[in-house]
């Protein structure tokens, strides 16, 4: 034993050692992250879901309270000092409330509809995409022509239409977003549904007997996921666009429930007298929010693409 204990080492041993596998979730992590602009997106983002979910607890101010807010501070430069002795970093609206503080709530509040629309809407869309791809023939025919009439449409006429007949609130843009974005996850879940219905696991769960439900939601719909999510990555960040195309037109949400839209449309009117900060912070927080959505989006179709597979 001691002679074995005491022997030079087999390398070959070592070289033939198995190494740890790398997980899926891994390589995806690592080809995710090869790029210096999908990380600074994602950090970027990182931070502004933090603002949006935490913005009650971080606000200097409630912008929405009337005991906090005094008119006596309306349309002071960013970093002037209010009566009380507190200081507005980005300056104040129309009203007298602080625009950073406004602008932490604007963002939750639009992230929020964004966020609920497209996951509302990417169930409906999926279910219909499989449905349509699963039974085939007439089923798929009748449920693709709607999808195509519904995208022959502009997305913001149909908003507009819906909200003028049923009127503001959260719950009635999130209903109108819902109806002009499930037909794009329902076509995106269908072209990757069809190429799965003919494949050999979707066989033999048939030749079992398996239910329809089963065969749609736990056989066929993990492996549509990857478009999937690109999609809706990309369909959250036209979400919020588009809530807020619709609160700055003043038919999206009530001024009680201010989107960045709406803090938008609200500085608009003192633009030409020189008050830019109203609109133009608002604006840069909404356009930093689309743009790191959509980074974050076209890395995630580069890294879920099997065409781009090295």
């Amino acid at each position: 034993m001691n002679e074995i204990a005491d022997g030079p080492i087999n390398k070959s041993l070592i070289a033939d050692t198995p190494k740890t596998a790398e997980t899926p979730f891994q390589r995806f992590l690592s080809e995710f992250f090869e790029s210096r602009v999908a990380i600074s997106a994602s950090v970027a983002l990182s931070i502004i879901i933090f603002i949006a979910v935490f913005a009650p607890l971080i606000s200097p101010q409630n912008p929405y309270d009337l005991a906090q807010v005094s008119i006596l501070d309306s349309k002071l430069e960013p970093g002037s000092e209010s009566m009380d002795g507190a200081i507005f970093w980005l300056g104040t609206d129309g009203a007298g409330r602080d625009l950073l503080s406004a602008m932490f709530y604007g963002l939750r509040i639009s992230l929020g509809v964004g966020v609920m629309s497209g996951v509302i809407a990417m169930c409906i869309g999926a279910a219909i995409g499989l449905a349509a791809a699963y039974f085939g023939g007439r089923v798929d025919s009748i449920i693709m022509r709607v999808v195509d009439i519904q995208l022959s449409f502009p997305a913001i006429l149909v908003a507009l239409i819906f909200l003028a007949l049923f009127g503001k609130g959260v719950d009635k843009i999130i209903i109108a977003l819902v109806i002009v974005q499930w037909a794009y996850y329902a076509r995106t879940v269908r072209g990757s549904a069809v190429v799965e219905r003919n494949k050999e696991y979707i066989e033999a769960a048939t030749c079992l007997a398996l239910g329809h439900h089963r065969i749609l939601f736990r056989h066929m719909l993990p492996n549509c996921m990857p478009p999937l999510i690109v999609v809706g990555t990309l369909q959250t960040a036209h979400a919020i666009s588009l809530e807020a195309t619709l609160s700055f037109l003043g038919v999206g949400l009530p001024v009680s429930e201010p989107s960045l839209g709406l803090l938008i449309s609200n500085g608009f009117d003192y633009m030409l007298s020189g008050k830019y900060w109203i609109s133009f912070f608002p604006g840069i927080a909404l356009l930093l929010t689309i743009v790191t959505i959509n980074l974050v989006g076209d890395q995630l179709r580069d890294v879920l693409n099997p065409r781009l597979k090295r």
